[in-house]
């Protein structure tokens, strides 16, 4: 498996998307720049504890993130009690070093705040449609980024874990969460016990548009980029063999079209929809 280059934000933007952009001139903010070039996700975590006093200050520098309108639609629910804390590490039996992280958080949508403000000041709340539900889930997902940047700015590692949506109603139910408040993810949290791996990602030339939406040469690049992780960050594992067969060489592509093949999260809407949300 190569390794990823320990160099200047290009040399780290190359390796992860196989070409890098071009750098500005004069180089500024070059320190935030090869940051986030190297970032990470961690799922070793030494056996040492996060002073609550430091998640309490990276909760209120993620809380500075942006928010639609400035509404304030998302929530952080820190994970103390013992028993609380194992009965969420029980729900991901299959990924002992969740229940290993020494730390454990919860980001949530909130569009009850909103719904409350309305009836205190005697408003109509009429905008009760998808929207209501989309704004503050997009609230938690910028919290949740800023988190990570800012914990890992203060050198711990972290990881979202999405896959508590799975468990939507009884996170839920466990956390306490009223009607129109909703888990969007979990993120473990803790001391890095090992440097972790640098992520290669689909080209910029897929993802990065100029005025309009543009797929031309899409398989060509997606093949290409399947080959380039093929070779550097090979799958440990191939995904339901027994319902797919083994392929080679096994790539992103067929890891995901098989992900994506099988049923998932198929109650969430009507477990948002218990919620109180409306998804017109």
């Amino acid at each position: 498996m190569a390794r990823a280059p320990a160099g200047s934000p290009q040399e780290l933007f190359a390796y992860r998307y196989g070409a890098a952009p071009a750098a500005p001139e004069p180089p500024a903010g070059g320190d935030t720049l090869a940051y986030l070039a190297g970032r990470r996700s961690c799922r070793s975590y030494l056996d040492r504890p996060v002073d609550p006093a430091l998640v309490e200050t990276l909760a209120a520098a993620a809380f500075c993130a942006p928010s639609k309108s400035d509404l304030q639609q998302r929530d952080i629910v820190i994970l103390r009690a013992p028993a609380l804390r194992g009965e969420i590490d029980a729900l991901f039996p299959d990924d002992p070093w969740i229940a290993a992280a020494p730390a454990f958080l919860v980001f949530c949508g909130n569009n009850r705040r909103q719904r409350q403000l309305h009836e205190w000041r005697g408003r109509a709340f009429v905008n009760d449609h998808l929207d209501a539900f989309f704004n503050a889930a997009v609230d938690a997902a910028i919290l949740l980024a800023t988190f990570v940047i800012a914990a890992e700015r203060a050198g711990l590692g972290c990881c979202p874990i999405s896959a508590l949506r799975n468990h939507g109603g009884r996170v839920s139910d466990l956390l306490g969460l009223p009607d129109h408040v909703f888990p969007v993810a979990g993120l473990t949290l803790g001391w890095p016990a090992e440097e972790g791996e640098i992520s290669l990602r689909l080209p910029l030339g897929v993802t990065l548009h100029e005025d309009r939406f543009d797929e031309a040469g899409l398989r060509q690049a997606v093949e290409a980029y399947d080959a380039r992780r093929a070779e550097s960050q090979p799958y440990a594992k191939q995904r339901d063999t027994a319902d797919y067969g083994t392929a080679a060489p096994y790539t992103w592509s067929e890891d995901k079209a098989r992900q994506y093949a099988k049923p998932q999260r198929a109650d969430f809407g009507a477990f948002i929809r218990a919620k109180g949300f409306r998804l017109d």
